[in-house]
């Protein structure tokens, strides 16, 4: 053990009163970090290719002006093999050092350091090349894998060692090696995957050999003054996987083999345990972190559902981290640090871990950016310029669509008013919000009410306009983002205007309640929420909330307790666990009322939700025994329940108490000129006014700071 490695408090004249743990600097021997948060890696798609390195700089560097200590790089191969796409990025040439070199430049003119992560996929690659401990093929990728030779490993060892020495000739401040996530090195520390008889399989030594042979190859060839991260798997979250002795001796010996900062990595990307949703509890695992940091004498860093300055702070106040990693928040507000360091924390745009835009867009091979924030890894493309000349501008509508449209047409100097029908912001995200499990997204609408009032936005609440009001006002723009309503079954389905049948919209505003047993009609996205909000047994009732509580932008729910969420998923509430993989069995839940999700289409319900999250959604209903029912006609509606036509022709009853309607929306548009009129503003379709298919956050959001950015 170097001193290089020992990290220690630096004592400081001035101590962050709003955060003063986080904002403590790091001396880790040869170099200093100037608080505790990181940006963590996420692969953004814009490594893999070249020409997209100015885009990537500009990136990073709006984060390094944003105050963040240091950076992780997403992943770069360090060969053919590794690559995660075909062509995928990666440092294995001179030629791939004048690329990365745009990017630490940018990122070192605000005193922030920047990390490359090496990632090597293993059986994860999307390639023909695959290769891993054990010929065993993943879920994720198509192809089987190789199984590695001798020579093949200690080749791949060496372009460890020169991925990591081309990355200090291209101005890195070090390199984070991947092993977690059940990437190659995570495949070989598991028995999950390593089934292998010679050196580097059988047990916990033999299985950590590579891992360590690679630690200290890059030692070797990176020098001291060279950070070197490796992102641990404290919790497998698989069968057959490591436990917490196994991970523990692990980490001692990547320890003693030269790694500076030991990160978190949480459960394989296989594993049938959600561990980033937003379902997930907020610092669901970090005792597993603190755990491993007992018995290393290296900084520890904390990562997995960390969102805000108070449990970031916690969590290194009470000593179960040295420092805060923390991705797709800093995706979500590029100004994260410098807001908390401000103590501006309610002005953070926070990051409701949704996952729709950046690792959905990843799975689909499509640049990554944020639903929250538009301008992520758009920052050369979606500019807020100051407009030369400010206009007077409406927004008809406080959905997020309008609300954004507001934000940005603000930050760029115009006059801008507001008018909302309702007593309160937010649109569809106030049904969205009151879903167990949803509870970050109150963030979003407490973030644009802060945003809104600081930028002078006039805000009109309880306000319904019409055209002649508009035109009176000499508007130069009227950017209509009206949203949509549920559509009525009324008139189409006999008894859908019986009292006990409601829309999505009437139930989880409160204004109406719902039996012991319900048909949920349409099994979208919204379905499965009402469906999750009729079966989760946690959290309180909005007749419990009351009207005043939802309204209030201070308000936030009680999410689930972790220890409750882990039984529920079957993870231990031991952190010094001896199950395998950290996996325990589920506890059976009792579903606080039965409830039926029905479409009109065959085949499995919820093929449509998002890659990364769908599974978890469909998960839940099954575990709280939601009863599925695909390729049913709906007859009627009478007292006794709903009538169907199931898929085999019979009708059939289902007595219900309750049927609550989730068949799509209707755009509001009536406010927009029609066809020969000629007012004399300029107006603007957007949100879900302008399209109201499924309804689609991201979009809205992006649409109302694109009109914005125009005007």
């Amino acid at each position: 053990m170097t001193a290089s490695r020992t990290a220690a408090p630096i004592e400081t004249a001035t101590t962050n009163e709003h955060y003063p743990h986080l904002f403590e600097p790091l001396d880790l021997g040869f170099t200093t970090l100037k608080n505790r948060l990181v940006m963590g890696s996420m692969h953004t798609g814009l490594e893999d290719r070249f020409y997209n390195y100015g885009k990537l700089a500009a990136y990073f560097e709006e984060r390094a002006k944003g105050g963040v200590a240091m950076m992780i790089t997403g992943g770069i191969s360090p060969n053919r093999e590794g690559w995660l796409l075909p062509a995928g990025g990666t440092m294995n040439t001179k030629a791939d050092v004048i690329n990365h070199q745009r990017v630490t430049r940018a990122v070192h003119k605000h005193d922030s350091k920047l990390i490359m992560q090496i990632l090597h996929s293993g059986r994860y690659g999307y390639h023909p090349f695959v290769l891993s401990s054990s010929p065993i093929k993943s879920p994720i990728s198509p192809f089987k894998p190789r199984k590695m030779s001798i020579k093949n490993i200690e080749q791949t060892v060496k372009d460890y060692a020169r991925s990591a020495k081309l990355a200090k000739q291209a101005g890195y401040d070090g390199v984070e090696i991947m092993g977690s996530e059940g990437y190659l090195l995570n495949q070989f520390l598991s028995r999950h995957v390593n089934k292998r008889k010679d050196i580097y399989g059988g047990d916990i030594e033999g299985r950590m050999k590579f891992a360590v042979d690679v630690v200290k190859a890059v030692r070797a060839a990176a020098g001291e003054d060279f950070i070197i991260l490796f992102r641990l798997s404290v919790i497998d979250l698989v069968k057959d996987g490591n436990v917490m002795d196994e991970v523990i001796t692990v980490a001692k010996a990547l320890e003693e083999a030269g790694v500076t900062i030991m990160n978190t990595g949480i459960g394989w990307h296989e594993a049938r345990v959600p561990t980033i949703v937003t379902s997930v509890p907020r610092a669901a695992f970090v005792d597993f972190t603190a755990e491993i940091k007992k018995h290393i004498n290296i900084p520890m860093m904390a990562a997995n559902r960390i969102n805000m300055p108070e449990t970031a702070e916690e969590i290194v106040a009470n000593g179960q981290a040295d420092m805060i990693q923390m991705a797709r928040p800093f995706l979500a507000d590029a100004h994260w640090v410098n807001k908390a360091k401000n103590g501006q924390t309610d002005r953070i745009n926070t990051c409701i871990a949704c996952n729709q835009a950046c690792l959905d867009h990843t799975f689909e091979n499509k640049r990554s950016t944020c639903l929250v924030n538009p301008q992520a890894c758009y920052e050369t493309e979606l500019v807020y310029k100051k407009a030369k000349k400010p206009k007077k501008v409406a927004v008809i509508g406080g959905g997020v669509a309008g609300m954004s449209a507001a934000h940005v047409a603000a930050l760029r100097g115009h006059e801008v008013t507001l008018f909302e029908a309702k007593d309160v912001l937010g649109g569809q995200f106030n049904y969205a919000k009151v879903i167990p499990g949803k509870e970050e997204f109150f963030e979003t609408i407490r973030y644009y009410i802060n945003e809104l009032e600081h930028l002078g936005v006039d805000v009109k609440l309880n306000t319904k306009v019409d055209k002649d009001m508009l035109e009176k006002a000499k508007f130069h723009h009227v950017i209509v983002a009206t949203g949509v309503v549920p559509r009525s079954l009324a008139g189409k389905l006999e008894g859908a205007d019986l009292p006990q049948v409601m829309s999505y919209a009437e139930l989880l505003s409160g204004e109406k309640s719902v039996g012991n047993t319900v048909a949920v009609i349409g099994a979208g996205g919204i379905g499965f929420d009402v469906s999750e909000y009729l079966t989760a047994n946690h959290g309180k009732s909005l007749d419990e909330i009351g009207p005043d509580g939802l309204k209030d932008p201070s308000y936030r729910p009680e999410p689930q307790s972790i220890s409750e969420w882990r039984e529920e998923w079957g993870v231990t509430n031991e952190v010094d666990y001896q199950s395998e993989g950290g996996l325990v069995k589920p506890e059976a839940i009792k579903p606080i009322r039965q409830v039926y999700l029905m479409q009109r289409s065959k085949g499995r319900l919820g093929s449509g939700l998002n890659k990364t999250s769908g599974w978890v959604h469909r998960a839940h209903i099954k575990s709280h025994g939601v009863i599925q029912v695909a390729g049913v006609q709906y007859d009627k509606i009478t007292n006794e329940g709903i009538w169907v036509t199931n898929g085999q022709g019979q009708s059939q009853l289902l007595r219900v108490d309750s049927v609550v309607v989730c068949a799509g929306q209707e755009s509001v548009v009536e406010l927009m000129p029609n066809v020969g009129d000629a007012p004399d503003a300029q107006y603007h379709l957007i949100g879900g006014a302008k399209l109201a298919a499924e309804l689609d956050a991201k979009r809205a959001i992006r649409d109302g700071a694109e009109v914005a950015v125009q005007i």
